[in-house]
């Protein structure tokens, strides 16, 4: 299973990483604030563990941020912040547990499979790539929680490139998915990318590539 560690303290996370290996986990390890968020932004993890005392970005910050996009993935706190009125702030801003620094290894472990235990029940219909939210109950996108205003043609042809992004989808198997039976081109698909294209800027943090005499690939900037 993978695992985001986020601590900022090189001998402390090296500590970690190594027990939370030893307890079967994949471990991606981030030392300040942006580094996590982008990791959040573009991977997918079962748990995240994650101080609060960062550099460059404040841990309880990029908490609210995932949570804000719909992302449920578990997140346990592990900090030196001891106050009750600190882990009530993280608590609130969707953490799922709350383990002050110093700590016992057994009490880390308990936790982290406990946790790990309820990620299958908290997984959401909304994914994140870049900076796109994708909710594939209503097939609607979003970008910084604003509707990406997209035809139902649109939707369903990002929907396909989402769901398949970093690959490339051949166009002729995007015409047989959007247009079904219909009487239309397999140009008609360029139509629809360019379309897309205008409605998602540079801000999304994604593309859609054009794969000469092939298709079309969403991928990051």
């Amino acid at each position: 299973m993978k695992v985001l560690l986020v601590e900022d303290t090189q001998e402390l996370a090296l500590w970690l990483g190594s027990a939370l290996r030893k307890m079967g986990l994949d471990v991606t390890l981030a030392m300040d604030g942006s580094e996590a968020a982008q990791l959040l932004l573009n991977h997918d993890y079962k748990l995240v563990i994650l101080d609060l005392n960062l550099p460059k970005r404040d841990g309880l910050s990029v908490l609210q941020e995932i949570r804000a996009r719909k992302d449920f993935v578990p997140v346990l706190i592990l900090t030196a912040r001891a106050d009750v009125g600190d882990r009530v702030k993280g608590l609130n801003a969707g953490a799922d547990d709350y383990l002050p620094k110093p700590f016992d290894l057994e009490e880390l472990d308990a936790r982290v499979h406990a946790l790990l235990r309820r990620a299958p029940q908290m997984v959401s219909d909304i994914q994140s790539y870049g900076a796109i939210s994708y909710d594939k109950s209503n097939q609607s996108f979003f970008h910084n929680q604003e509707l990406i205003p997209l035809t139902p043609r649109e939707s369903t042809l990002l929907s396909i490139l989402f769901e398949r992004k970093d690959r490339v989808v051949a166009k002729e198997f995007l015409h047989d998915q959007v247009f079904q039976n219909e009487a239309a081109a397999v140009d008609a698909v360029e139509v629809l990318v360019y379309r897309i294209r205008k409605k998602i800027n540079q801000e999304c943090g994604c593309e859609i590539s054009t794969v000469r005499g092939i298709g079309y690939m969403l991928r990051i900037q």
